[in-house]
């Protein structure tokens, strides 16, 4: 695998420098100040690259830009409204662009309305550290409590009903604030945040969108994206529901195995491909990550490495970010699967052999606490994260006991 590391740009807490000693071979970024359906330029692709080249004091950093997360797919796209066709052309001329300053892949999601939804970002856990966290109660008590959505409660388990309207109860204003902010303001990687009245007119307008309307939108646009994407030597790669269930009553089409196979039958190519990720797909109990590999693996362009654990075996429910080898998916049994396809790749002389993998997220120890830093990303974290993952893989890639002996 290639070791990479999400960065966030010029402000992001953890530098050039630190992603370098770190040991990461590249860059997972994207130009997150550009909006939704807008090209990203020439221009703007070689400035993030020029930052990425060069450390603190102006020598070369030796890394440089491996994956764009992401090119984002705007809700006119997703809902097939408004201004959805310029958006799409706008989206082409990006990855060309893109593929003209020399990357490769480009991972993105379908999901509606909300990223990946968390309702505790800095959760405590008891080494004194935090971890972000998704409390299917405390969303319970946003949907039903603040938000107010229509019917609602008809989507939850009469415990869980039961249980939000204890916790409504007991809330003061500032912690229901508290709440939905967490929930609705973009986390990193997006470009827009949303008032509760915004979320409200997206829910309105998804409110006639079954999950098979929106699979269809989702043809289509791969449709119109992959040629390109052919053309011009790109893999795209989309990123799996978090959580990999339905939220506020909208559709979600790639939470499973059965998804992105649908997905990946609809459009027949080998530029349209899958991110895995460990931690999204692993919220759900009956998604076997390692099998997953195993079997759609030719397909895989992009790994999430990360780790959670479920309260429960029950499909929809509350999790936590474990640490990365923790948790309730078996990630020496999946990185073994993964060490398998990339040997299977390099003895059939695939260029793309060698698959990107980053480790995501982490738990917030010891210096992390008091930086602060995006949710789900902190510096020292993440390292012991990689370090970990590292670990399994020089083990499992050892040419006398590894999986992928010569």
């Amino acid at each position: 695998m290639r070791q990479t590391w999400r960065w966030f740009g010029p402000h992001d807490l953890a530098s050039i420098d630190d992603v370098v000693q770190a040991g990461a071979q590249g860059i997972v970024t994207a130009l997150h100040h550009v909006p939704n359906g807008v090209v990203w330029t020439p221009e703007e692709i070689a400035k993030r690259q020029q930052e990425i080249s060069v450390r603190k004091d102006g020598s070369p950093s030796g890394i440089a830009w491996d994956v764009i997360e992401s090119l984002p797919v705007s809700e006119d796209i997703k809902k097939q409204k408004g201004p959805w066709r310029e958006h799409i052309a706008n989206y082409k001329q990006s990855m060309r662009n893109v593929a003209a300053a020399g990357l490769e892949v480009i991972c993105y999601n379908f999901m509606p309305v909300l990223d990946w939804t968390r309702t505790d970002l800095r959760w405590p856990l008891p080494n004194g550290g935090s971890c972000m966290r998704f409390d299917i109660n405390d969303f319970a008590v946003f949907d039903i409590h603040v938000l107010e959505r229509r019917g609602a409660q008809a989507d939850y388990s009469n415990a869980v009903v039961d249980e939000a309207a204890r916790r409504h109860a007991a809330m003061d204003d500032n912690t229901k604030k508290a709440l939905a902010k967490t929930i609705t303001t973009a986390l990193p990687g997006s470009t827009e945040t949303m008032s509760l009245d915004r979320v409200r007119e997206h829910l309105a307008e998804y409110g006639s969108i079954s999950p098979e309307q929106l699979r269809r939108h989702f043809v289509d646009f791969l449709e119109e994206v992959i040629p390109v994407a052919e053309e011009v030597g790109l893999r795209f790669c989309c990123h799996p529901d978090d959580p990999p269930f339905s939220l506020l009553g909208l559709p979600r089409v790639m939470s499973t195995e059965a998804d992105y196979v649908q997905i990946l039958d609809a459009v027949k190519s080998p530029a349209n491909g899958m991110t895995l990720c460990s931690g999204s797909l692993g919220a759900r109990p009956d998604n076997d990550l390692p099998g997953m590999m195993r079997r759609l693996g030719d397909r895989v362009h992009f790994l999430h490495l990360r780790n959670v654990k479920r309260d429960s075996d029950e499909m929809v429910g509350s999790f936590f970010e474990a640490e990365h080898l923790d948790g309730n998916t078996d990630m020496v049994a999946l990185i073994a699967a993964i060490v398998e396809e990339e040997a299977r790749r390099k003895a059939a002389g695939r260029k793309d052999h060698q698959i990107p993998m980053r480790p995501d997220h982490g738990q917030d120890i010891l210096d992390d606490l008091n930086r602060r830093s995006q949710p789900g990303y902190p510096t020292i974290g993440r390292l012991k994260g990689l370090a970990e993952l590292r670990g399994v893989m020089r083990a499992l890639e050892h040419g006398q006991f590894g999986v992928a002996r010569a």
